[in-house]
């Protein structure tokens, strides 16, 4: 047993067999470190994800998981450090990455002046994606009154819906659901858990980061991030 006041130590008995044999591991870190001005926001943060699991991250606000997401997704570039999902290099895979994933967060990444509708036809072009598709995955999250409606008219909640719908129109290999359930009510919040779980059924993977005490039952694994580092959730517990 790993002593708690070793970290790193603690860290490398919760990580999944790096000793694995086969397909390469979902996503792959390696002493990751970004540091925005002078303030780092993740400190050498080693990662292992299995294809199929669905990784479930904790922890107070600033705490670096938002970052963590954003390296993962090549939305943000590390410092320093190294990195694969899928196998592919963090930079020189960037484009495969990004088609092989999908990042749901704060920022919804929707055309404001665009409608929900013309906003996921535009996804379906870009990713070759079926368009028929786009109204049941609308209907799906309860939009369909307002579809034809402008983003920009829309709260902060129903822009988390239409996110939501593009993932489930994508069905990307790895999910990246940062703070998913915010501004969702309770029907809402479902459907994200519906899709974490329709994900991993097909083989997918699954990282969420969330505050959400009542959430996170689908997880096969849990960690918890402090000050850009990346802990056991025991961790949490000891203190």
């Amino acid at each position: 047993m790993a002593s708690l006041t070793d970290p790193d130590a603690l860290l490398d008995e919760h990580k999944p067999d790096a000793g694995r044999t086969g397909a390469a591991p979902a996503v792959q870190l390696r002493a990751i470190t970004r540091v925005f001005g002078v303030a780092p926001a993740l400190v050498r943060v080693d990662l292992r994800v299995e294809a199929g699991e669905v990784l479930l991250l904790r922890g107070p606000n600033g705490a670096g998981k938002s970052t963590l997401l954003g390296v993962i997704a090549t939305a943000i570039s590390p410092t320093y450090g190294s990195g694969t999902v899928f196998g592919l290099d963090l930079v020189a895979g960037r484009d495969e990455i990004r088609r092989r994933s999908e990042l749901v967060g704060h920022r919804t990444r929707l055309y404001e002046d665009l409608s929900a509708t013309e906003n996921l036809r535009f996804v379906c072009a870009l990713h070759g994606a079926d368009e028929r598709r786009v109204d049941p995955a609308l209907e799906r999250v309860g939009l369909a009154p307002v579809a034809g409606d402008r983003v920009r008219g829309y709260s902060q909640g129903m822009r988390q819906r239409v996110a939501l719908a593009r993932a489930f129109l994508r069905s990307p290999d790895l999910l990246l659901l940062d703070e998913p359930y915010a501004g969702l009510d309770d029907p809402a919040k479902d459907l994200v858990d519906e899709e974490i779980r329709a994900t991993r059924a097909r083989g997918g993977t699954v990282i969420v980061a969330t505050h959400d005490p009542t959430r996170g039952s689908a997880a096969t694994r849990s960690l918890y991030m402090d000050g850009g580092r990346l802990l056991p959730e025991l961790r949490r517990a000891a203190r």
